[in-house]
């Protein structure tokens, strides 16, 4: 499993607008993609950072949403965005949801 981590800043009192967008514009997009998992979304206390975590089956399929379709939600975001998000990327390890380690030992 593979996983993206993106951190963002967020504009002053937009968290609300934040939240919908990700819920309308981002989530359906997510799901329409090959090899997505899951998406989490945290927000700092004070609602001045936010990070999303998405999951998918390899990495291939991520570079792909990360290529052909990412760009479209940083616009759609651009509005309670401040700066440019930073985004990295991980092997998952672990993962109690997941069940990562025991797929992985067989």
């Amino acid at each position: 499993m593979f996983a993206r981590s993106i951190s963002i800043r967020l504009k002053p009192n937009s968290v609300a607008e934040f939240t919908q967008l990700i819920e309308k514009e981002t989530l359906p997009l997510l799901r329409k993609q090959k090899g997505f998992q899951d998406e989490m979304t945290f927000v700092a206390p004070g609602g001045t950072e936010a990070v999303g975590i998405s999951l998918w089956d390899q990495k291939e399929n991520a570079d792909v949403y990360s290529r052909d379709v990412y760009p479209g939600v940083l616009t759609a975001l651009g509005k309670v965005v401040e700066g440019t998000p930073q985004v990295r990327t991980y092997e998952v390890c672990n993962s109690t949801f997941h069940k990562i380690a025991a797929q992985a030992a067989a």
